[in-house]
């Protein structure tokens, strides 16, 4: 072997040995751009009514982010404003919005207190006035949200160390009116996901069971009936995040305990009522109660003209003394007169107070405000029992960001229950006027707080909103197998909602949030990188050629003469 072989190798190994520095300053600019934190993000509903766009438009996101003490006269088209709700200028918000001033998002940071998947913040104690505060800051900063067509992406996010930790460094750049941009450095806020797409063809699912009543000479088909119904989905600013504990959660926490209650009186032939009793789960509640009117339509006509009357439930969970029956007849009316002394007979003995709201029905107009007049347009008697005094908008109070289990009294919810199960069972064996407690709290009767409090948490975790529930949805069906544990004769319908509604998907992904460096830190680190790469190829260039070959490589060549003819 020629001593040249081995001095070669040495070379070759000690060029090795100078790459490595270089391999760990790249390895460093790497570990610069890595994200400071990935959260869960929720975005902005994005849906048509008739054609007419409303809500978030875009879905990805790509931008600096900045906080509520931004320099005035900065230039936001390619910002993120991170908002805290406890800091929140619904205001500022209405101005942007509404103004259609350039921003480049809106991420809006919610408190960990409405956050569903936390079971701690359930069963904190919170200030009552803290609570009604960030109750109506959401409500109103929904109201902005939700009937506005916004051109850009907005998303929520819950507040934890991480997001607080950005927060705090955004506020400081802010401050010191050094705002993060591509010369400043700061943080940067990554959203990756395709653009939204309509949801095709979404289903509403309702869910019908029936306990038959007891008929000495006939068929039990021929009684009289008496339904009780309430709406399940919901809708929101946030789709992924519409669990609606009160609207209408606490309404089908309370059907399914009426349900469980009366299986326990019809499973015995002695104590059977000679009452049918109907109980129908309808989507489409937000819609115009598009499930209700679909649900309605395809029941047979004699059916229908048997029921005495239907109760609906709706929003029956955070009251404090008073409730209201909302009707389409007028109070003069047989059944209304039956249905008002019952549920005011019950309430008094409970310590309650029941008024009586009525509003008559504009056949021409398309809008349902509430689910009983869905009854009443086929001329069946219905009254729907509510906290709310007035009914809402269109979607409007349908179980968004402010209606969170923590803002839902389970107390209401179980005398909610007594008053409209103990009127009902008066009515069915005849006790009118007689101070007569069928569900008593001692007895095997007795409504069950373990029983209610398991579903209403259940319900405060599953966001319910109608297009993004498939027929087979784990929750549709829980409420079926639900249903049939206490009532006979299930039914489950599949119908398409009503098309003037599109809806469209991506409405929770992940959030990369990174941590960039400066041009100026840029501009250092490429000039460090040069010189050492310019010492790199000269040491090797001498220790392999020589001195006189790096000089000759910066020599100017001599120039050729070319001969003429």
């Amino acid at each position: 072997m020629s001593p040249r072989e081995p001095r070669g190798r040495q070379k070759l190994l000690e060029s090795m040995y100078s790459i490595i520095p270089l391999v760990f300053i790249l390895v460093a600019c790497v570990e610069l751009c890595d994200a400071a934190t990935v959260v869960d993000v929720y975005r902005l509903i994005q849906y048509d009514i008739s054609g007419v766009p409303f809500g978030s438009r875009l879905a990805a996101l790509n931008h600096h982010a900045s906080s509520l003490h931004f320099p005035p006269a900065a230039d936001l088209s390619r910002t993120v404003l991170m908002i805290p709700i406890r800091e929140i200028n619904i205001s500022f918000v209405n101005e942007f919005i509404t103004q259609g001033k350039p921003l480049g998002g809106l991420l809006f940071l919610l408190p960990d207190m409405i956050n569903f998947n936390h079971e701690d913040a359930v069963n904190s104690e919170f200030n009552n006035h803290y609570k009604e505060t960030v109750k109506t800051l959401l409500a109103e900063l929904e109201g902005s949200l939700i009937h506005t067509k916004i051109p850009y992406p907005v998303y929520f996010a819950f507040e934890n160390d991480d997001i607080e930790a950005v927060l705090a460094d955004v506020k400081r750049n802010d401050v010191t009116s050094q705002p993060a941009t591509a010369t400043t450095g700061g943080y940067k806020l990554v959203v990756s996901v395709p653009e939204p797409r309509k949801v095709v063809s979404p289903t509403i699912t309702n869910i019908q069971g029936w306990l038959r009543g007891s008929k000495a000479d006939g068929d039990p088909i021929q009684l009289p009936t008496i339904a009780i119904v309430a709406s399940y989905d919901t809708f929101g600013s946030a789709p992924a995040l519409s669990v609606g504990s009160d609207s209408n959660g606490s309404g089908v926490v309370a059907l399914l305990e009426i349900a469980r209650l009366f299986s326990h009186l019809y499973s015995n032939p002695r104590t059977r009522g000679r009452y049918n009793l109907l109980f129908g789960l309808t989507s489409g509640g937000p819609y115009n109660y598009n499930g209700t009117h679909k649900w309605l339509r395809s029941l047979d006509q004699r059916l229908r003209e048997s029921i005495d009357y239907a109760i609906c439930l709706n929003s029956i969970g955070s009251w404090d003394r008073n409730l209201w029956i909302h009707v389409s007849k007028p109070p003069e009316n047989a059944y209304i007169k039956q249905i008002l002394e019952g549920l005011s007979a019950v309430a008094e003995e409970l310590g309650l107070e029941v008024g009586l709201k009525h509003k008559k029905i504009n056949i021409s107009n398309p809008r349902v405000a509430w689910e009983h007049e869905q009854f009443s347009r086929l001329r069946v008697t219905a009254a729907t029992l509510s906290q709310l005094a007035v009914a809402p908008e269109l979607l409007e109070s349908t179980g968004g960001l402010s209606d969170s289990r923590i803002f839902v009294n389970e107390t209401a919810i179980i005398k909610s229950i007594k008053l409209v199960a103990e009127s009902i069972a008066r009515h069915i064996y005849g006790h009118q006027g007689k101070n007569i407690e069928i569900f008593a709290d001692d007895s095997s009767l007795a409504v069950s707080p373990s029983y209610i409090r398991s579903w209403l948490d259940l319900l405060s975790r599953t966001p319910r909103v109608a297009p993004f529930l498939s027929k087979n949805d784990p929750f549709i069906m829980a409420l079926e197998k639900e249903i049939a544990d206490h009532t006979h004769e299930v039914d489950v319908q599949h119908e398409l909602l009503d098309g003037m509604f599109t809806f469209y998907d991506s409405t929770r992904t992940k959030l990369h949030v990174y941590q960039v460096a400066s041009v100026t830190f840029d501009l250092l680190l490429l000039l460090v990188l040069g010189s050492y790469l310019i010492m790199l190829f000269s040491f090797l260039v001498i220790t392999t050629r020589g001195l006189d070959d790096l000089i000759s490589l910066f020599r100017r060549p001599p120039s050729r003469k070319v001969k003429t003819a």
